[in-house]
């Protein structure tokens, strides 16, 4: 009964509001999750999914939510350990572009400034992918996988013969194991 009077009370003198709410108000207090204004740290786990400009009273407001697999991010967010970007939208997010964030796995597409998660190499490269800013491919690590220019070189591996058409025309190194 006493938490419900309190609760009341709050609701009555304005001292309770929602993390929406404070988005449009211009309060940069933080809760995981919901809608922040600029200079909110994103919490650990999470992805800015959604832009309002008009919010934080006209400074733009962050939509945080927690990262999941095919999720759609704005520019300008965390990509979470274990994730890597696999399309790009350059109208996405009220204008500023939008990445969509998988799970590494082995075989994957990831666009051109993803992240290699460990354990991966790139072992071949499309210019047009990920609507023109370029694909990588990425591959678990293996005996005698070919594997491309600025790809990870795992420890316990070493490069070896160079085939200058693999990767797409970039060039292409055996990778062995040591």
């Amino acid at each position: 009964m006493v938490g419900a009077v309190a609760m009341l009370a709050a609701v009555f003198t304005g001292a309770a509001t929602s993390t929406a709410a404070a988005a449009e108000t211009g309060s940069a207090g933080a809760t995981a999750g919901g809608w922040t204004c600029p200079g909110t740290v994103v919490p650990p786990g999470y992805v800015i999914t959604g832009f309002n400009r008009s919010g934080c009273n006209g400074a733009g407001s962050w939509l945080h939510e927690p990262a999941r697999d095919g999720i759609w991010t704005c520019s300008y967010s965390p990509i979470v350990t274990g994730y890597v970007t696999t399309g790009y939208i350059s109208s996405g997010c009220s204008g500023i572009g939008s990445w969509q964030h998988s799970l590494a796995r082995d075989g994957i597409w990831t666009c051109g400034g993803s992240p290699v998660v460990s354990g991966y190499v790139m072992t071949n490269y499309n210019q047009s992918g990920c609507s023109g800013v370029g694909a990588w491919y990425h591959q678990l690590v293996r005996n005698g996988i070919w594997t491309c220019p600025y790809s990870p070189i795992p420890a316990g591996y070493r490069s070896t013969t160079y085939n200058a058409t693999g990767c797409g025309g970039l060039g292409a190194w055996y990778t062995v194991r040591v």
